[in-house]
């Protein structure tokens, strides 16, 4: 399926977004929670407008809606295995992560990168260095190829 600017699009492990440009070999580039990335076509899924209701909701039950939305966000994931990206694509996707840690109100997260080649582990270490939402980071000593992060 092809997108253009402007579709709304659900990418596997991140969430919805929104197509900013067309790039070539089925790339695109879609803002995810404010932040750009580029996704291939086959993670993406077009979004669905939403259904409507039959009947129109009451204002209680549409807070209650509202509060279940937000209550979903807390069930991120604490761990993300960035093994065969490169470390523009790591430094991308820890970005997301660490953003849906934050607001699912992880103190802790793991990051892994792997032990061999050290590149990944380099960008990921240089862009932690640079995040002021992290408060501390150290290799795991049971495991190099492991970052374990504290957020504030």
């Amino acid at each position: 399926m092809r997108f253009e600017a402007g579709d709304g699009v659900h990418v596997a492990h991140f969430g919805k977004g929104i197509v900013r440009e067309a790039r070539n070999g089925g790339r695109y580039l879609v803002e995810i929670k404010g932040k750009p990335m580029v996704v291939r076509e086959a993670e993406m899924s077009p979004v669905e407008a939403p259904k409507r209701a039959r009947r129109a909701a009451a204002p209680d039950a549409m807070q209650a809606a509202a509060g279940d939305e937000g209550a979903a966000s807390t069930h991120a994931a604490a761990s993300i295995d960035l093994h065969g990206r490169t470390a523009a694509e790591a430094e991308a996707d820890l970005d997301a992560f660490l953003n849906d840690a934050l607001l699912a109100g992880h103190a802790e997260v793991r990051v892994i990168h792997g032990r061999s080649g050290g590149r990944v582990k380099a960008a990921v270490h240089a862009r932690l260095k640079q995040l002021t939402s992290v408060r501390a980071f150290r290799v795991d000593p049971r495991n190099a190829g492991v970052t374990v992060v504290s957020l504030d």
